[in-house]
């Protein structure tokens, strides 16, 4: 693995298609078999998201706003790890929120 260096605010956002309509996101980071793949997040007020899993544990960092899961709010500052294999959501906010998203993949056992 190599030092990577980005300036988000040189990234322009993009819809993130893998997610409902009204999210956004900027790509930090692809992913390889040696580095997690890792983006900012941006959601709208009022998105949802259902519930789903990963086959890659998954890290939130709420950077800005807040969003709810499981009647816990996430809200700026929080920092979740949720262990790949485990069904996480649903997700909804009514503010609004940036997250900095990471999937890991897990060493082979």
């Amino acid at each position: 693995m190599k030092e990577t260096y980005i300036n988000t605010k040189e990234i322009d956002w993009e819809v993130a298609e893998e997610y409902p309509p009204g999210a956004m996101r900027k790509i930090l980071n692809e992913g390889s078999e040696t580095a997690p793949r890792a983006i900012l997040l941006k959601v709208q007020p009022g998105w949802k998201m259902e519930q789903h899993t990963h086959i890659y544990t998954e890290l939130h960092y709420v950077i800005e706003g807040e969003y709810m899961s499981r009647d816990r709010v996430y809200s700026a500052g929080s920092f979740r790890m949720i262990p790949r294999h485990t069904d996480h959501g649903p997700f909804t906010t009514n503010m609004g929120a940036l997250i900095m998203v990471v999937w890991m993949r897990d060493p082979e056992k």
